[in-house]
């Protein structure tokens, strides 16, 4: 049976309380970890009483699985763009730019979706193993074939993928010591920077070695 705020249509307030409860929590879960975290401290962030808080959540697992099917639907859609009639650099380069971006946007979600892998994804393994799998499957299936077409060069397009994800992710992750070794300075353009490093060294890739002066500026 649907509890009793998910079965009727949601007012504007109480859609702003569940974001208000969200946001809260995603700071305490990226802060503290999920044992770390408690549903007092999310209530306060939201600036709500607890009992108000489990009006809308029934726990804070229900709070943290929200928050990382939530992560997971943002992170996969840049993947949903690969265009397979596209030219398929571009359309790679695209896909790690608006990675690269988002790492830039969301470094609290991508942190708090680090952190639950690197516990062994207790509370996401079923959507790794389902959802996720299906469509980064689909997609490789894209890359496997411009390979097979010679329109790029050999690549495993699951390690592919991984690779992107590893490159840009790490600017959230990593982002205190990506900032301490650039220094102040350089550190104000690493996004910039990353952006033309990742995309000239994915495409010197992708077509087998050949050197560019300037990455595309196609997306």
């Amino acid at each position: 049976m649907a509890r009793a705020s998910e079965a009727r249509k949601e007012t504007r307030i109480q859609r702003e309380k569940r974001e208000a409860i969200l946001k809260a929590a995603l700071a305490e879960f990226s802060k503290n970890g999920f044992r770390g975290t408690t549903i007092d401290a999310i209530a306060a962030g939201a600036g709500l009483s607890k009992p108000n808080l489990l009006y809308y959540f029934s726990s804070k697992e229900e709070i943290y699985r929200t928050l990382l099917c939530q992560l997971l639907d943002i992170w996969l859609e840049p993947l949903f763009r690969l265009d397979p009639a596209g030219d398929p650099v571009k359309e790679i380069t695209g896909y790690v730019r608006r990675k690269l971006e988002m790492a830039r946007d969301y470094p609290a979600e991508s942190r708090l979706f680090a952190n639950e892998i690197l516990r062994g994804a207790p509370r996401l393994k079923d959507m790794l193993e389902g959802p996720l799998k299906e469509i980064v499957d689909r997609e490789a299936a894209v890359i496997g074939r411009w390979a097979e077409e010679g329109r790029i060069a050999p690549v495993d397009p699951h390690h592919l993928i991984f690779s992107i994800w590893a490159t840009t992710q790490h600017y959230a992750d990593f982002d205190v010591q990506v900032q301490a070794v650039l220094g102040p300075e350089r550190s104000a353009t690493r996004f910039a920077d990353a952006e033309t490093h990742l995309v000239t060294l994915f495409e010197r890739m992708l077509r087998g070695g050949e050197g560019h002066e300037k990455p595309s500026e196609d997306a």
